[in-house]
């Protein structure tokens, strides 16, 4: 989902000109990075924690080279989930459980089953792009 189409719900339920709405919807968000930015941290009850944390030195490898390599120390920001966003996602998401991720869907045209183009394509998802 994207930022115009959050607008777009919300400008339908309240009535409010889409306009008015993505105004008001980029105000929020602006407030909660400005806040994130003073304080370090924002509670918003019943839907979760944003929080600034400082990310340790650690030692990486360089995946092309396997070169090791030194990453800083960063600040990041975390989300905690507020417990009523939890329950109510684990109720109602409508995510894939296992045996439905395992099914494979075929495009029309295709010959095959698709079966080994999709273990291909999974095997190759994470993985560095080579080039620019």
């Amino acid at each position: 989902m994207t930022k115009k189409e959050i607008v777009k719900q919300i400008s339908e339920r309240i009535g409010l000109t889409q306009l008015k709405t993505k105004d008001i919807v980029q105000q929020t968000f602006d407030a909660i990075v400005d806040t994130l930015i003073e304080v370090g941290r924002i509670e918003l009850r019943n839907f979760g924690v944003f929080e600034v944390k400082m990310r340790k030195a650690r030692k990486a490898r360089n995946p092309r080279t396997g070169e090791r390599v030194d990453v800083e120390p960063k600040k990041v920001v975390t989300f905690k989930p507020g417990k009523e966003m939890e329950e109510r996602v684990r109720k109602f998401a409508n995510i894939p459980g296992p045996e439905e991720k395992e099914k494979t869907t075929v495009l029309a045209g295709d010959e095959t089953d698709g079966h080994s183009e999709a273990m291909a394509a999974a095997k190759n998802f994470n993985r560095p792009r080579k080039g620019p």
